[in-house]
């Protein structure tokens, strides 16, 4: 089979390897689609714990069970399916086990035409979703689907800031705050992503490359119940300032690095919670299949490239000229 193998760090290569055989409790899966996600740009570049290679990335893929292994139900051939990324949370709701890893580093990932995946990961594709579409959902969709309900406590009518509008995570906290008659507002660097957001429920957008752009955008917008952030770095004292007392502010990520300095006398005096965040459990992401299905949210796709050049696909995701997810057709649709 043909798949994208990172050799060594920034060695990504398109090859052929062997198809995988499915193990006891696995299945094959013909992958469809894939997806994109930051994790996928974080190891080919050598910036991730674990590294080990070849491996062959990616974290989120449909397709069609092509076989089952020993101990695993033979009618699930042929059933149309969506992957959960998110391998060996364990059995607790309140955080992943030391075992928890996540599809495409250390076990091989989507970015190929098949892939074999424990049969416990497996559930239904999303009927009212194209192919590209649902590869698009799994990480992004849980990731935030925790941070926004789980861990955020998420309700309708409370005000929610969504930074750095435009990677998938962020539009799809974006998508299930409007969906739950929430109101959410948006920060970019670019006034184009803005516009898009809004089409999207977005009732108000910020550029935070702007000087002091806070502090009137807090007080026509603000203060808010829940913020969500994966940038960290410089900024994340701005957010604390634009966090209502009482508010949750809920992170997943520091692309921009640690806080230089977390201002703790405004987080206690305030009773600001800070909440971790990261992937999601199993019941999780069974909760926001459901959630998708129910208010019929379709993953916002940027582009779609086809296997050969999944290359170009990471040369935009690390420009960041994406708006959504960035997805490689790994086959033609039956």
């Amino acid at each position: 089979m043909k798949a994208a193998v990172l050799r060594g760090v920034q060695e990504l290569v398109v090859d052929t390897v062997p198809q995988p055989t499915p193990h006891v409790g696995e299945v094959v899966v013909r992958l469809h689609a894939a997806a994109l996600n930051h994790r996928d740009v974080w190891i080919k570049g050598g910036h991730y714990a674990g590294l080990k290679f070849p491996v062959i990335l990616g974290s989120d893929g449909a397709g069609t069970v092509v076989e089952a292994g020993p101990g695993v139900d033979p009618s699930v051939v042929g059933q149309e399916v969506i992957l959960n990324p998110s391998l060996d949370w364990g059995h607790s709701e309140k955080a992943q086990e030391p075992r928890f890893s996540i599809l495409g580093l250390p076990r091989d990932g989507t970015l190929a035409e098949f892939v074999s995946i424990p049969a416990t990961q497996l559930f239904p594709k999303p009927t009212h979703l194209s192919w590209e579409e649902a590869a698009a959902l799994p990480l992004a969709g849980l990731t935030a689907y925790r941070a926004v309900f789980s861990r955020g406590g998420l309700k309708a009518h409370e005000r929610i800031l969504i930074n750095g509008i435009g990677a998938g995570t962020a539009l799809f906290a974006l998508q299930f705050a409007a969906a739950v008659g929430a109101v959410p507002c948006v920060t970019s660097s670019a006034p184009w992503k803005l516009e898009r957001a809004h089409e999207l429920g977005s009732r108000a957008g910020s550029l935070y490359n702007l000087p002091a752009w806070s502090v009137e955008f807090g007080k026509h917008h603000g203060p808010f119940d829940v913020v969500i952030d994966s940038a960290g770095g410089p900024g994340f004292e701005t957010l604390v300032d634009l966090t209502a007392s009482g508010g949750r502010i809920v992170f997943f990520g520091a692309t921009c690095g640690n806080p230089p300095e977390l201002p703790t006398r405004k987080l206690f005096w305030r009773q600001i919670s800070l909440l971790g965040t990261t992937m999601g459990s199993p019941a999780e992401f069974a909760a926001m299949v459901e959630f998708v299905k129910t208010h019929a949210i379709k993953p916002v796709v940027s582009e779609v490239f086809d296997l050969d050049h999944v290359g170009a696909a990471f040369e935009r995701m690390e420009r960041g000229e994406q708006f959504g997810k960035l997805v490689i057709r790994l086959s033609s649709q039956p």
